[in-house]
């Protein structure tokens, strides 16, 4: 028997190398999109969930007596509850005292750091706690840092294996643009772990100052020499206010010159 060979149709050609973009299977983002639990990197195992994740903030204003005393008592709060201040501002006027503390406390501990703060050190003035779930957008996150993970490991085994120039440059841009974003993502998610892990309460320590006959224990001579140098202040103030306006003195005379002149020269006609 006479074996014949022939020459394949174009049909059974193999087809031309696609793209890089279109070498990715969609498949692989339907599969990751479906995951929904971070692994050590960021990303999402599937078949899991993702904890809940919750952010607690507080704000905080007390009465104190004394603002020293109050500082050292909080002190001792913060190292109790493993807490640290973040920042701290201190103001000191004619009428009070203010000290204004940024405080961020392991998330286990906020609710006792707020009753420790509730009890003892002084007067509640307001108080306002609140609770953010942000499950949903590091869920969202995480799959797609998973995703674009995916693609970028597609992306580096296909620049191994690039021909031509035009699609070196091509890959490796596309290389570029998914680490950038992947580093936004991963931020992202720091940002959030770092805020669930350590709540935040913004701290005021207010003390007043305000002399007044009922709550002063400032004597008569003291508040009737306040009370001479006020209205002292007020004369000089009064006395200023009118000097402000000399450009208008100056203008009055003037006004009252023509005027005359003109009635003058009318009753001269």
């Amino acid at each position: 028997m006479e074996v014949l060979e022939e020459k394949p149709s174009d049909k059974y050609l193999p087809p031309p190398p696609s793209s890089p973009k279109e070498e990715i299977p969609n498949s692989s983002a339907a599969t990751v999109a479906s995951t929904s639990n971070k692994t050590e990197n960021g990303a999402v195992k599937n078949g899991d969930t993702i904890s809940k994740k919750i952010i607690k903030n507080g704000d905080m204003r007390l009465q104190v007596g004394d603002i020293k005393k109050a500082q050292l008592q909080t002190s001792e709060i913060l190292k109790k509850n493993q807490a640290y201040i973040q920042k701290e501002e201190f103001r000191n006027t004619d009428t009070d005292e203010n000290l204004n503390l940024v405080i961020r406390v392991p998330h286990k501990n906020f609710d006792a750091l707020i009753n420790s703060f509730s009890d003892g050190i002084g007067s509640v003035l307001s108080k306002n706690i609140s609770s953010n779930d942000v499950t949903e957008e590091y869920t969202d996150v995480s799959i797609k840092l998973a995703n674009k993970k995916i693609y970028l490991e597609k992306y580096r085994d296909m620049l191994k294996s690039a021909a031509t120039t035009k699609d070196i440059l091509e890959i490796q841009e596309n290389i570029r643009e998914l680490e950038d974003e992947i580093d936004v993502s991963e931020g992202r998610l720091r940002f959030i772990d770092d805020r669930v892990n350590y709540s935040t309460l913004n701290l005021s320590l207010y003390k007043e100052k305000v002399r007044s006959s009922a709550t002063s224990k400032i004597g008569f001579g003291s508040r009737f020499g306040d009370s001479i140098t006020e209205g002292w202040n007020s004369f000089v103030s009064f006395i200023l206010g009118i000097i402000s306006f000399w450009p208008f003195f100056l203008l009055i005379p003037l006004i009252v010159f023509l005027w005359r002149k003109w009635r003058s020269r009318r009753k001269t006609k």
